[in-house]
């Protein structure tokens, strides 16, 4: 199984193999994480992403990071809470899943998530990030090709959601 960690701070700055967008589904930046991760990557991220998008809500695209520390962003996008009855968990939990199967197959080992779907979509963060450290811990428990995997958290109650879920066994 992968290392997971947490880390406080810009995902932006972070020299793994691969960052994760938090993504809208036309892939061409937006607010929070993503205007920020289409900022520092530069316009290419913009060309690049625009011949991949539609992305539908729980799935992802894979792309270069062009002037970013990461090789690679994979983009992905989460659903807009709506109270939890329109499969809002499953629709998160195939984000990572996705997510993690787009980097094994391009030989990612390390990668960093950001909490998706926890700023402007409303996502609850507890039920968030229970769910982002459950579905990281199944996959690479059954996926060798992870190393390590670093939730990074911007603000102090993502971070303490995380630290509860991380500390569990």
């Amino acid at each position: 199984m992968a290392e997971l960690e947490l880390q406080r701070g810009d995902i932006t700055k972070l020299a793994v193999d691969a960052i994760v967008n938090a993504a809208n589904s036309s892939l061409q930046g937006g607010g929070g994480v993503d205007g920020a991760i289409h900022r520092a990557a530069g316009p290419e991220l913009v060309q690049e992403s625009r011949r991949l998008a539609p992305c539908p809500t729980g799935e992802a695209r894979i792309t270069g990071g062009y002037r970013l520390p990461a090789r690679f962003v994979i983009h992905t996008v989460g659903p807009i809470w709506r109270g939890g009855d329109r499969n809002e968990d499953e629709l998160l939990a195939s984000c990572y899943r996705n997510s993690m199967r787009l980097a094994v197959e391009n030989g990612v080992r390390t990668i960093a998530f950001p909490a998706i779907s926890c700023g402007i979509y409303g996502f609850p963060v507890g039920r968030a990030t229970e769910i982002a450290v459950r579905e990281t811990r199944a996959f690479t428990a059954s996926e060798p090709g992870i190393e390590r995997v670093i939730f990074v958290a911007f603000g102090d109650d993502v971070a303490s959601a995380y630290d509860r879920e991380l500390s569990k066994r």
